[in-house]
């Protein structure tokens, strides 16, 4: 890699020895990438305590003599200080700043990705709207970005429309990744999340069209609470695991 210059959110800093750091950026032009921060521990005149997780840096790295290019520079152009402030915000803001972390890999450039990460950061520090709607506008547009957007049109099994569908609730598989209707759910559908087709239908328009009209389609709360669990289950079943971040999140939700 050559050396390069930046608009970068900062993922994950982890420490590395005694004085360094290895930091995760998330880029529009190059994707993700890892740096290693030499004597970020100790350097208040280099970098001045600004390599914080979700701030938006301007970086210069340059080429090192191992795998990883070193950081040069680094300049703040957004620290989201209301998130910072409010630990709802800030845990949110983490989760979604480790999803990007753990799904994507290195140099995969993902612009798209990086807009909507960055359009709700925003949208969370100016405090204009609901933490959980936020989530679930970044987990539902980042799966379908990624490729692994839920089927909430038809039943996975026979076909049926979803509209077609009598019942009101739906079972959805997240092993086939999409709902069933109540004649093709059987005992073997064991990981399973139950919806009302108000939320899917919502779910699906807040998937389609402009972020700022999307994120202010209401929501009633059972809507918010089932979409939030419906998502989290399905991103989680797709990474393999429940990522820690979450964890914390369920906790103060509660």
């Amino acid at each position: 890699m050559s050396d390069f210059s930046t608009t970068a959110i900062l993922l994950k800093r982890i420490e590395y020895g005694d004085n360094d750091l290895i930091i995760t950026f998330f880029t529009p032009e190059k994707g993700k990438i890892s740096a290693i921060a030499k004597h970020a521990k100790k350097s208040v005149r280099r970098f001045g305590g600004i390599l914080e997780i979700f701030s938006v840096l301007q970086v210069v790295c340059r080429n090192g003599r191992g795998k990883l290019p070193y950081l040069q520079e680094a300049s703040l152009a957004h620290t989201f200080s209301n998130i910072r402030c409010n630990i709802r915000k800030a845990v949110y803001a983490s989760y979604w700043a480790e999803l990007i972390n753990e799904w994507l890999e290195q140099d995969q450039i993902q612009e798209e990705v990086y807009a909507l990460f960055l359009h709700v950061l925003e949208k969370l520090d100016s405090g204009l709207i609901s933490e959980e709607m936020l989530s679930i506008l970044f987990q539902m547009r980042f799966m379908s970005i990624s490729g692994f957007c839920p089927n909430l049109k038809h039943c996975c099994t026979c076909g049926i429309e979803m509209d077609k569908i009598r019942e009101n609730q739906l079972v959805f598989d997240l092993e086939q990744g999409g709902i069933i209707c109540n004649n093709c759910v059987t005992d073997a559908l064991i990981r399973r999340v139950f919806m009302s087709k108000g939320t899917i239908k919502q779910l699906l328009w807040l998937d389609c069209g402009d972020l700022e009209k999307a994120a202010r389609i209401r929501f009633s709360p059972q809507s918010l609470k089932e979409s939030l669990y419906f998502l989290e289950s399905f991103v989680s079943y797709h990474l393999g695991k429940t990522i820690r971040s979450l964890d914390v999140l369920r906790q103060i939700r509660t």
